[in-house]
């Protein structure tokens, strides 16, 4: 490929990426993980509510999810919240684990149902968040098109699961279609993969982190096989969501997906905020 289209698809990608971070429900605005118990789960600005939200942009007390069976009903107690864009009183929440998840509305806040392993809580974003209002860019080092390598996808036949640890300290078995394995300076190296819609997906962890780059790991995508041929473009590594809020629930590498070397392309991370 033209170096300079190189470059200019790189950068194109990148403002993407940073666009994204900034949307209204990007990670930037990402404000609260509130886990449910079984139950009435209220939310509102006041304190006596399970789910807390910022007090200038809710009413004291504004509903409640009530939680049953892994089933989760939206109770409004207020005429401002609303279900998709439309007013609402009371209905069955579809999770991010389902197809076309439910959004709950009220002022600049935004809830939705997550399903992580057998538990279920409420995400909330904040479209006045402080964090994106501060927020300066992301950091990148400069694009090398040595980093962006031809790679061997070695499948598992049948698919075989890989265990993929948490920052909640969980640990979940994802289906892995297979490996890729790759050369840097004449050594030969794996990374196992597991899949994200209609892409692979790698959780990768190199000598550079905790120093240049994002200290748990950072996440790598590539198209699918051609011929047992993949592309591994580390200029497109990027830092998980975790990087940038407190309230994601990230992956972290398998420990075969630990690189004894430093991978000085893709996303950097400034340590000195942490």
């Amino acid at each position: 490929m033209n170096h300079t289209v190189y470059q200019a698809e790189i950068e194109s990608w990148r403002r993407r990426m940073e666009q994204s971070l900034r949307a209204d429900r990007g990670w930037l605005t990402l404000a609260g993980l509130f886990w449910l118990n079984e139950g009435e789960n209220r939310f509102g600005a006041a304190t006596d509510n399970q789910i807390v939200l910022p007090g200038d942009s809710a009413p004291a007390h504004a509903g409640s999810f009530a939680f049953q069976g892994g089933a989760v009903t939206l109770r409004a107690e207020t005429a401002g919240v609303t279900l998709n864009g439309e007013p609402v009183t009371t209905a069955r929440l579809r999770s991010d684990a389902e197809a076309n998840p439910d959004l709950v509305e009220i002022g600049d806040l935004i809830m939705q149902v997550i399903r992580r392993g057998e538990r279920y809580a409420i995400r909330l974003w904040d479209r006045r968040s402080p964090a994106r209002a501060a927020f300066t860019g992301r950091r990148w080092y400069p694009v090398r098109e040595s980093y962006r390598l031809p790679a061997r996808f070695m499948p598992h036949d049948p698919p075989r699961t890989l265990p993929v640890p948490n920052v909640l300290g969980e640990t979940e078995q994802r289906l892995s279609p297979g490996y890729a394995t790759f050369t840097i300076d004449g050594r030969e190296y794996s990374l196992d993969a597991v899949t994200d819609e209609d892409q692979l997906f790698f959780i990768f962890r190199d000598q550079t982190a905790g120093q240049t780059t994002y200290g748990a790991g950072r996440f790598l995508k590539a198209a699918f096989p051609q011929n047992g041929q993949i592309t591994l473009d580390f200029n497109r590594a990027y830092s998980p969501p975790c990087a940038f809020t407190e309230f994601a629930t990230c992956p972290l590498p398998p420990r075969r997906n630990y690189l004894p070397l430093r991978i000085e392309a893709g996303e950097i991370y400034e340590h000195s905020h942490d």
